[in-house]
């Protein structure tokens, strides 16, 4: 159900929902409790989630969405993804139906949303040129701005997928080793550059054998969906451990994750020509036509807009991303997540980090009339994100966190 012609006569009975970011051509997956029921599968439509497991009693369906994560539904396969989005459309839609499945339908602020997925692995890559080359220029004023390897690789780390929480979950200041401006030695202490990174998240669904590596071309056959994913960072102990391997403590301390996953069906409209890439990739990294996607993110503290990001610009689509992950003969497993790395563009506004939006702390931004370097305690960040769809825009929900004091 994801192209605009299998849509465009479907038309919701429930209130509120036609033409809104949340209409039937969207349809993200969650997982919510309510009241005293224990945790299972909603999609959302409107301000509305409906109860899958409900509505779906009896059929085969019904023990896909019967479970406090989205997990089994994603093992299942695009031939049951496309039938199950198919069935929700039909309940959602066929007003002979609203009889029996309006009574499943809760209200958004009557549920309490959950961790979506069981995050089997995590990895963050390094994707927008545009960032990649700012902080070139920040830690690398008089050297080459890229290294050698970046055009020829979606670059990337391992993170810690036990610290991936749901969007709302509040972020604690982490503390670690950092270089004290003063002497150059380390010291122990509170992070006093923290930071975010405004990306997109894919969730693999059909996992593959090790030592067979998933060609660029299975990329829907692999990843179920995607999710707003804000990979936190801690600036200074980040530039402390970076050299030799890479990020470690900066990064592993939260990652959150939007409470909607957005099945691929529902961003065909949204799908995009990859900019030019030059050098030309090694044949198991090219792909072709509509490779990556057209996101809208804005990055909001405190109520006010810092930022709007453009996803459409990223250098590495997420099918070379997926191919590279394997190459080597890494396995998948359903629900490994894997981000995009900071979504940024070539103006100021278009920054998806602090780091860049302040150039490495020197100049200040803005946020209800208080300037800021990096975050500070108190403050609260949300990450919004929408894409075409089929009948308009469609949201692709929020990623919120505030920042809370280190331990002491």
């Amino acid at each position: 159900m994801s192209s605009r012609a299998s849509l465009q006569r479907r038309v919701t009975w429930v209130p509120g929902a036609e033409g809104s970011l949340w209409d039937v051509d969207n349809l993200p997956y969650g997982v919510f409790a309510h009241g005293s029921a224990g945790p299972t599968v909603g999609a959302r439509i409107g301000d509305h989630v409906v109860d899958l497991a409900a509505v779906f009693e009896g059929d085969d369906l019904a023990q896909l969405f019967d479970n406090d994560t989205l997990n089994p539904l994603m093992a299942a396969g695009p031939v049951t993804w496309a039938r199950a989005r198919t069935r929700i459309v039909d309940a959602l839609t066929d007003e002979s139906r609203r009889v029996d499945v309006e009574p499943h339908l809760r209200r958004l602020a009557e549920v309490t949303l959950r961790l979506p997925i069981e995050v089997a692995d995590y990895v963050d890559f390094y994707a927008s040129l545009d960032h990649a080359t700012n902080v070139g220029r920040i830690f690398r004023p008089d050297a080459e701005t890229l290294r050698a390897s970046w055009r020829r690789l979606p670059v990337g780390y391992h993170g810690r997928s036990g610290t991936v929480v749901v969007s709302g979950t509040e972020v604690r200041r982490p503390r670690g080793q950092r270089q004290a401006a003063s002497t150059g030695e380390p010291e122990f202490g509170p992070s006093e550059r923290l930071d975010v990174e405004a990306e997109l998240g894919y969730v693999v669904g059909v996992p593959s054998r090790i030592g067979e590596p998933v060609q660029a071309s299975r990329f829907g056959d692999h990843v179920f969906g995607v999710v707003g994913l804000n990979d936190w960072s801690a600036r200074d102990i980040q530039a402390w451990e970076s050299v030799p391997l890479g990020p470690f403590l900066g990064k592993s301390f939260a990652t959150s994750i939007s409470s909607w996953v957005t099945p691929l069906s529902a961003l065909e409209d949204a799908r995009v020509d990859l900019p030019l890439q030059e050098p030309q990739p090694l044949p198991y990294l090219q792909v072709g036509a509509r490779a990556g996607y057209d996101i809208d993110v804005e990055v909001e503290v405190n109520g006010q807009v810092v930022s709007r990001p453009p996803y459409r610009t990223m250098y590495w689509g997420p099918a070379q991303m997926l191919a590279h992950l394997t190459v080597n003969g890494a396995s998948l497993r359903t629900g490994d997540l894997y981000g995009s790395g900071t979504i940024s563009g070539p103006e100021r506004e278009q920054r998806g980090s602090f780091l860049e939006l302040s150039w490495g702390g020197t100049e200040p931004w803005s946020t209800q009339g208080a300037e800021r370097t990096f975050l500070e305690d108190g403050d609260e960040v949300v990450l919004r994100l929408t894409a075409p769809g089929a009948f308009g825009r469609i949201g692709l929900g929020e990623v919120r966190g505030a920042i809370r004091a280190a331990r002491s």
